[in-house]
């Protein structure tokens, strides 16, 4: 997915069908707007035009939205109280859906769809640096003790 300065989403892939959250710290946020709101809709000619207050918080405003089940992009544009438009300098902030991907398993007592989702690489890096920073702080206390080396069981 491309990324767009100031717009984050909380998945890596928009995927038809699912529920997505919206981050938004651009120019009307940066101007300490009050409300603002999104103004979306799907595919080419704005199918389900809809538009939402999101919420302000500490990290921007957010808000969540159900993507169509049909359409291939997710269109939209953002505006404040007083009418102040952020529209990606007139061309809108478009993003590919892709479709949903789904499994049929075969189990004793039929058959069951599963849908199919990646973790996300976000997900795994936070992991890994969780997992360095966890062995960089227990290590730290026993450099400065010099109790750092190995203990052997002796039988």
């Amino acid at each position: 997915m491309e990324l767009v300065k100031n717009i984050f989403f909380n998945t890596d892939k928009l995927i038809q069908g699912e529920t997505v959250k919206i981050s938004y710290t651009g120019n009307l946020f940066q101007a300490n707007a009050d409300k603002i709101f999104i103004h979306f809709g799907f595919g080419q000619n704005w199918n389900g035009l809809s538009e939402i207050e999101m919420t302000k918080t500490d990290l921007g405003f957010q808000t969540e939205i159900t993507l169509s089940d049909t359409d291939e992009t997710f269109n939209f544009c953002f505006r404040d109280d007083y009418g102040n438009w952020d529209n990606n300098d007139g061309v809108n902030y478009i993003f590919n859906i892709e479709p949903a991907n789904t499994t049929t398993l075969e189990e004793e007592l039929g058959l069951v769809t599963v849908k199919q989702r990646k973790l996300r690489k976000t997900y795994l890096w936070s992991k890994k640096v969780r997992i360095a920073l966890y062995k960089i702080i227990t290590f730290i206390p026993k450099i400065i003790s010099g109790n750092y080396k190995r203990k052997v069981k002796e039988d």
